[in-house]
């Protein structure tokens, strides 16, 4: 017996759709949650900007210390 709204019964759990892509599919580290596996292809220039806001940070931080 079906439950829900669905009505139409020919659509069966074992057929899968597969999406197949270029892209890496996972985790870079298995037991971490991030970054996704495709985060350096998306965001290349990530360790760029982080090493310019850490340098930036810094500065203000050595500043405020005079």
């Amino acid at each position: 017996m079906n439950k829900g709204f669905a009505v139409n019964s020919s659509v069966s759990s074992k057929t899968k759709k597969s999406v197949s892509s270029n892209e890496p599919q996972g985790r870079l580290i298995s037991w971490s949650p991030w970054p996704p596996a495709n985060f350096q292809t998306r965001y290349p220039a990530f360790p760029f900007v982080l090493t310019i806001l850490i340098i930036v940070i810094g500065q203000w931080y050595l500043s405020l210390l005079r």
